[in-house]
């Protein structure tokens, strides 16, 4: 397989991580919101409209490879900030089972290392750049 195909199928696969996970706090940014004021962050609702926002658009740039450097390094900061400040601590919802908390606890951890790995894919794609199959390809950048 070539050089450019394997690097649009990453592309692919980097933005099917956000494009749909903005689309879904567009779809109910209540739940955003609410994570966002737990973590102790100031402007919330601010803050949980340009986080979809900038998943969606961000996604849409690496897909079609546009901007592919400072889109990845976009999302590689992005990523690491939600590694460390949401997913990086302990569960505990009230009421429920030290069992159900303890399982919710090693999903962030996950979540954690998740963003980690996909923050160095990004930054792999930034120095790598877009491949020949994009719009950076097309426009000579």
């Amino acid at each position: 397989m070539s050089n450019a195909i394997i690097t649009l199928l990453g592309r692919i696969l980097l933005a099917a991580v956000f494009i749909p996970a903005g689309l879904q706090k567009l779809g109910g940014i209540d739940a955003t919101v609410g994570m966002i004021q737990g973590s102790g962050l100031p402007a919330a609702t601010a803050l949980a409209y340009f986080a979809a926002i900038f998943e969606v658009v961000a996604g849409i740039l690496v897909l079609v490879g546009f901007q592919t450097k400072w889109a990845s390094l976009a999302l590689a900061a992005f990523c690491v900030f939600t590694a460390f400040v949401f997913h990086s601590g302990p569960i505990n919802v009230p009421d429920f089972p030290e069992g159900a908390n303890g399982m919710l606890t090693m999903f962030n951890g996950i979540m954690m290392f998740k963003n980690l790995g996909l923050a160095g894919g990004f930054l792999v794609l930034a120095g790598q750049g877009a491949g020949a199959l994009s719009v950076d390809a097309k426009r000579g950048a």
